[in-house]
């Protein structure tokens, strides 16, 4: 009986051993996973500019015939002026309107308070902007926003250089992803990779395609209402749609601002232009792309953001929807083709 006794207390310990190991392993991967998940973040982003660039690479081949390493340089040359003409524009125009916005701000926001102490509704409204408690709340909220890996200029930076790797030599990447698989599963692997690479292309053309409506309706909206730097804040609000659900809401704030140097009325038709153009590209633009390249379901999106922006912040948001396509095409293969089978 002792035996037993003795014998079973070895086996508890023994299970006990290996099941606090199993445990330890599985937070230490956690942990893992935590630490480098902005990192695996990076790397999408930058599988997307790579994606865009052999995308457009095979634009030029299609349509000139020249060689597919002629077309990427082409490619590559064009994005990267367009991207600092876009920059050199912004920045220009910005550096020409700081100083009055600055001088300006101060009395456009007290103007706005006094309006809003007119009614009982805007008191609050006031006091509740107004309180400690309100700003150590929008202070982390930025801070979360903004939490990056190596800082945002080392951060697209990495994204840049992942992008370029990626675009030269995209073959070597997948074959040695592909070596990590099984001999059985290698076919497998490289029908996913595919799938996963045409469904984020199709997904980058939709969106390219919206943020491009985006800038032209809010252009052309700024422009009628009279609002200085509407090209600045045009290019903002078709950047900014790249990020589905917040990035229209994040475009709004500097332009709301800025309509504030004119007043409180050119504000509310600011405010109304973009709920306008952020209603016809959610209700008709992106579902008329959606039917003819790629289709994702819009809750599945916010759910993405909602869970990976408190981990990554910015970046969370950015990539939400690509990384989703990515999980969508891996149930899609391993699980549900497996189950119909």
């Amino acid at each position: 009986m002792e035996k037993d006794n003795a014998y079973n207390l070895k086996d508890f310990t023994k299970k006990a051993w290996i099941a606090g190991g199993i445990l330890a392993f599985i937070l230490i991967l956690l942990l893992l996973f935590k630490a480098t998940f902005n990192v695996l973040l990076l790397i999408l982003a930058g599988t997307l500019i790579a994606v865009f660039f052999r995308g457009f690479s095979g634009l030029i081949k299609r349509k000139t015939k020249w060689k597919t390493g002629t077309s990427l340089i082409i490619s590559v040359t064009i994005s990267l002026l367009f991207l600092i003409l876009i920059f050199w524009l912004m920045g220009s125009k910005l550096a020409t309107q700081v100083t009055q916005f600055n001088e300006s701000f101060p009395t456009t926001i007290e103007n706005a308070k006094q309006q809003l102490n007119k009614t009982e509704i805007g008191k609050q409204v006031v006091q509740k902007l107004s309180s400690e408690k309100t700003h150590k709340k929008l202070t982390s909220v930025a801070q979360t926003f903004f939490k990056t890996s190596f800082g945002v200029l080392g951060d697209i930076y990495v994204i840049l250089f992942i992008g370029l790797f990626f675009t030269v030599s995209p073959g070597v990447y997948k074959k040695g992803l592909v070596k990590l698989v099984p001999a059985a599963g290698k076919h497998t692997a490289e029908d996913i990779l595919e799938k996963m690479a045409g469904n984020l292309e199709k997904w980058l053309k939709g969106k390219l395609f919206a943020m491009l409506v985006v800038f032209v309706l809010t252009a052309t909206g700024l422009l009628i209402i009279g609002v200085p730097m509407w090209l600045v804040l045009a290019l903002i609000a078709g950047i900014l749609n790249f990020i589905p659900n917040f990035g229209p809401l994040i475009a709004l704030i500097p332009a709301v601002l800025v309509a504030l140097l004119q007043g409180p009325s050119t504000a509310a038709w600011v405010a109304g232009l973009y709920i306008f153009v952020q209603i016809a590209e959610s209700n008709f633009i992106t579902p008329m792309v959606q039917q003819k390249l790629i289709n994702i379901p819009p809750a599945l999106i916010i759910i993405a953001q909602l869970m990976i922006a408190p981990l990554s912040g910015g970046w969370g948001l950015v990539v939400a929807t690509p990384l989703m396509i990515l999980i969508i095409v891996l149930v899609q293969e391993l699980y549900i083709k497996k189950q119909q089978a």
